[in-house]
């Protein structure tokens, strides 16, 4: 697998800037001028997010040590990747295998305190037949910078589910490429961002059909509120020789402040014959009347914007095909509204 990163937190010289296009509205190099001091190790504290769920627990504080898991069979695995610094920055390494046949629920959490910089190296490797829902919950104080890179393999007949949920930081990219060998393999690549004050996210993912009689779905829905700013670049190629492709892509987002921004850039890039792709993008606000008629039955304004707000962002948490994590990531999203 080739190396996903495409810089090194260690030299500034590599940090991407808004002249590069993938990067054009997460501007790394203006946040970071210099290369941060390593950051020291540190006790992890509490349970996860998603430790109701169960599993095996498997822990990187500030990017010390590396976690390479394999599932052979059925498995539920919970990844915590943690931060706790102040002016430090850290890179952490996970790989994460599902043999031949294999189920496996990885429950992921990004969880911080202090001003820091994480850079988190994640490979996900899907054998033919294998299945990985992959559940992210991203909760990080807006002080923080934070880039999350993926890289998945997802072989013939593989299925992969992802969803993701963020409230963002001070510069927050949520980056997810998928090499999809399609012959009957599946990928649902779902997300959603809720954000306020002036905190930033930047949900990319590129998922490449490279073979014939694949399909891709996915849904991105968020809402900025005050000044902060939500990205969403979602980009889909269909390789020659890859017919038979089905891949659909939606971002649909709402603005709940004059000063809030949201730039979505989806892209569907077709070199096959018989294909079905299509992709669409909305940006819109609350609906007033909607508003006025919650209002006028004595629930209060901030009530009624988290109550609309909360049943727009839930379509995404609804493609949660497993009826306990649905549950627990549903109120995880309602605690922050």
């Amino acid at each position: 697998m080739n190396a996903i990163a495409p810089f090194d937190l260690n030299d500034a010289t590599t940090y991407p800037s808004r002249r590069v296009e993938a990067w054009k509205y997460s501007d790394l190099a203006k946040i970071l001028r210099e290369s941060p001091k390593p950051s020291a190790a540190s006790d992890i504290e509490g349970y996860g997010p998603l430790a109701v769920l169960g599993g095996e627990v498997l822990s990187l504080v500030n990017g010390h040590g590396v976690i390479d898991y394999s599932a052979a069979t059925h498995a539920t695995v919970q990844v915590r990747l943690v931060s706790n610094a102040e002016a430090t920055g850290h890179t952490a390494r996970v790989s994460i295998k599902a043999e031949a046949g294999a189920k496996l629920l990885l429950l992921e959490s990004h969880e911080g305190r202090g001003g820091y910089v994480a850079h988190n190296r994640i490979e996900i490797d899907i054998a033919a037949g294998a299945e990985v829902t992959r559940i992210v919950l991203i909760d990080e104080p807006e002080t923080a910078v934070s880039v999350t890179e993926a890289e998945v393999t997802l072989a013939a007949g593989g299925k992969y589910r992802q969803t993701v949920l963020t409230t963002g930081a001070k510069l927050q990219r949520f980056e997810t490429r998928v090499a999809h060998h399609a012959h009957g393999a599946d990928a649902r690549m779902d997300g959603l961002y809720l954000l306020k004050d002036s905190r930033h996210t930047d949900l990319t993912s590129v998922v490449d059909h490279l073979e014939a009689h694949g399909t891709t779905s996915q849904l991105t829905k968020g809402v900025a509120r005050e000044t902060s700013r939500g990205v969403f670049q979602g980009k889909i190629i269909v390789q020659r020789g890859a017919d038979g492709t089905d891949a659909r892509m939606a971002h649909n987002a709402l603005i709940d402040g004059e000063r809030a921004e949201i730039d979505a850039k989806p892209e569907l890039i077709i070199y096959a014959d018989e294909v079905q792709c299509a992709h669409g993008n909305t940006v819109g606000t609350l609906d007033g009347a909607a508003l006025f008629y919650m209002q006028a039955r004595g629930i209060t304004a901030e009530e009624a914007r988290a109550l609309l707000t909360e049943a727009f962002l839930n379509e995404v948490v609804d493609r949660i095909e497993q009826d306990d994590v649905r549950e627990v990531v549903a109120q995880w999203l309602a605690a922050r509204l």
